[in-house]
C-alpha cells in the first residue's frame, strides 16, 4: 500500500499535478501509460520463478523439494541462549 502511495505521488509530480487538483489517479496512470507498481512486481517475481526452475543444478531449487517431518514445537522459537533454569 505505501508502495503504491508513493507511486502516486512521483506520477503526479512528473504530471506537474497536485493532489488539491483533485485529478483521478487512473487518468494520470492512463496519460502516462503505465502499470500498476504491484503488477509490475508481480511479473518480475513470476519471470523470476521461471528463470530458478529452468536451471539444472542450483540451490534455490534443491530447496524446494524439502518437506520438514513431524509437528513444529509448541512455544516461542528461535535461540534460547542465555536461558538456563539454574
Amino acid at each position: 500500500m505505501e508502495l503504491q502511495r508513493a507511486e502516486m505521488r512521483m506520477v503526479r509530480w512528473m504530471c506537474g499535478i497536485k493532489l488539491k487538483d483533485r485529478f483521478p489517479s487512473k487518468e494520470l496512470t492512463e496519460r502516462l501509460g503505465i502499470d500498476d507498481i504491484a503488477l509490475v512486481l508481480q511479473q518480475n517475481r513470476l519471470r523470476w520463478y521461471g528463470h530458478v526452475l529452468c536451471k539444472d543444478d542450483d540451490w534455490v531449487k534443491k530447496c524446494m523439494g524439502y518437506e520438514v517431518e513431524g509437528p513444529r514445537p509448541r512455544g516461542p522459537g528461535g535461540c534460547q541462549i542465555g536461558l538456563s533454569s539454574t
